[in-house]
């Protein structure tokens, strides 16, 4: 389960990557080349979240979210220079707790 943290975490950046690539190009008229790069950053995030190990994609998906919500206070801070507040760390918790819980708790086997 530890490699599925890794993934998603990879994921994460390269989907706020690509996608705030796309933000500067259409909101501070950045260069058409940093939105490429942006797409290229989100078949990346596709490309990582076959990675999961998980017999689902929904359940992969579930758990990304999570780690994606984390992810991207932590861009806000590093990126944009603004810092999370507390209800943002404190929901955050909360979606990361949920990520745990569904990675631990999903059957190893599919039902079929």
């Amino acid at each position: 389960m530890a490699g599925n943290l890794v993934v998603f975490c990879a994921a994460a950046i390269l989907e706020i990557g690509g996608c705030f690539a796309f933000w500067s190009w259409l909101r501070r008229g950045s260069s058409p080349l940093v939105a490429l790069v942006g797409v290229a950053s989100l078949v990346g995030f596709a490309l990582a979240l076959t990675r999961v190990d998980t017999a689902f994609a929904g359940r992969a998906y579930a758990a990304y979210g999570g780690i994606y919500i984390a992810s991207s206070l932590l861009w806000l801070w590093a990126v944009e220079h603004q810092r999370p507040t507390r209800g943002d760390l404190i929901g955050s918790a909360l979606a990361v707790c949920g990520t745990l819980w569904i990675l631990f708790s999903a059957p190893r086997s599919p039902h079929r």
